[in-house]
């Protein structure tokens, strides 16, 4: 792939740092923001990249000059009138038999490129995005998306929208080479182009967007109170923790009763009400940085009272909830099956006795196979014994949670602790410091 750098932005938003120097070259902790994804590049085995600069362009030419300091071989494409978030891309049409991702400049990130790129191909899409949750989503764009990855709708800020996943476009892309086909009608002109609309966006009509969620760190430098995040989760090794190259931590979840309240089958997302204190706790662990994944049988598709769709609504119900208080999950994997028949309605296919349904671990090891867990160093929190039992089969710590637990007598089911709520599991052993 090649491997361009979008760094030709003013960042108007956060010019009260420094509206002398252009957004990517800010000072975090002692270097430019650029410098970071340079470095993140070359640490994964690149050494060319291409820089789109305009505004205060020589600032970041006269800084980074041709590479050689960072083993890289750095080229320009210089901008003297502002081309958008995409027109640039117009330079690179001649040199079209090879794939590009695209990486906005004024991000902090670590992620893992090839394990995107193999999706990328695998999906066999024109472009592909990163997407991720984050802890405001009630005011970012977001990306919708079917079951197999493909973008079906581009939520914007200013979009109506109810019951949401948590899934915003994080700035970095792999656009397949074949964009620049004249059957596209793109790039026939040097012209001001926005990526999102003018390029992605196009494409969702034509089934080739996808979306490659990641939990991966990817955050911008938006606004002054996200650099200062940004900074301090530098300082705690919280951006390079969160590579997939690296082994990952996860806090799998069961749904009812644990995050929400427990109302027997759950068919409508009216009927689901998140627990007083879910959305503290899920806060908790994405602060500590463990992953926070919803493992959950979900017979009801089987036996034919809720629809693939229909169980959507109700998952997106818990992530908009749970947005709304700054809070996320990772992902939400569920079991579809059900082995008993008998009724009215059901679906014969999903009529079998399978390795996804808890007590079984099969949703564990296939989060623990997409996110690189280390299931070992994971936990498994449910109020139910199949979740322990599973949690157990798959190698993770567990969780018992029982509202009336009194520190004695409980149900022992082979847990490694008994807590009365997930907050209470969250509050003493990751903000306790005894995992």
């Amino acid at each position: 792939m090649k491997i361009v750098i979008m760094a030709g932005g003013k960042g108007t938003r956060v010019a009260s740092l420094n509206s002398e120097i252009p957004k990517p070259m800010f000072p975090l902790l002692g270097k430019p923001v650029l410098e970071y994804g340079v470095q993140n590049i070359k640490a994964q085995g690149y050494k060319e990249i291409i820089i789109v600069v305009g505004h205060l362009k020589h600032i970041i030419m006269d800084y980074f000059m041709d590479g050689s300091q960072w083993g890289m071989d750095i080229h320009y494409i210089e901008e003297d009138t502002p081309l958008g978030t995409g027109g640039a891309l117009y330079y690179l049409r001649d040199e079209a038999e090879e794939d590009i991702l695209l990486i906005n400049g004024d991000i902090i990130f670590d992620i893992d490129i090839q394990r995107m790129y193999n999706w990328h191909l695998k999906k066999g899409g024109t472009a592909t995005l990163l997407a991720h949750p984050n802890d405001h989503p009630y005011d970012s764009g977001l990306i919708v998306t079917d079951q197999d990855g493909c973008v079906t709708e581009w939520l914007h800020k200013e979009s109506p929208r109810l019951w949401y996943q948590n899934r915003v476009n994080a700035g970095i892309h792999i656009i397949s080479s074949k964009i620049f086909q004249p059957n596209y009608g793109l790039f026939l002109t040097l012209k001001k182009m926005d990526l999102d609309r003018d390029i992605l966006e196009p494409l969702i009509g034509l089934k080739e967007l996808y979306a490659y969620h990641s939990p991966e760190y990817v955050k911008d430098m938006g606004t002054p109170d996200r650099f200062m995040v940004v900074a301090r989760d530098i300082q705690m090794n919280r951006v390079h923790a969160k590579s997939l190259r690296k082994k990952q931590k996860a806090i799998f979840l069961d749904r009812d009763g644990t995050l929400n309240r427990y109302v027997g089958f759950l068919r409508k997302a009216d009927e689901l009400e998140l627990l007083p204190d879910a959305a503290e706790a899920i806060r908790a662990i994405n602060q500590s940085g463990y992953l926070a994944i919803v493992i959950t049988n979900q017979p009801v598709i089987a036996r034919g009272e809720v629809t693939h769709s229909g169980l959507r609504e109700v998952h997106n119900k818990l992530e908009t909830l749970l947005g709304q208080e700054g809070a996320y999950v990772d992902a939400i994997y569920y079991c579809p099956h059900h082995p008993d028949k008998g009724y009215a309605g059901e679906r014969e296919e999903l009529k079998i006795v399978c390795q996804c349904r808890k007590p079984k671990p099969g949703l564990l090891l296939r989060a623990a196979d997409e996110f690189n867990i280390d299931l070992s160093q994971s936990w498994m929190v449910g109020d139910e014994e199949k979740d322990i039992l599973a949690g157990k089969a798959a190698g993770c710590k567990t969780i018992y949670l029982d509202e009336s637990y009194s520190g004695e007598g409980n149900k022992n089911y082979g847990q490694l602790y008994t807590f009365r709520s997930l907050a209470e599991f969250t509050h003493l052993i990751l903000e306790g410091g005894h995992e």
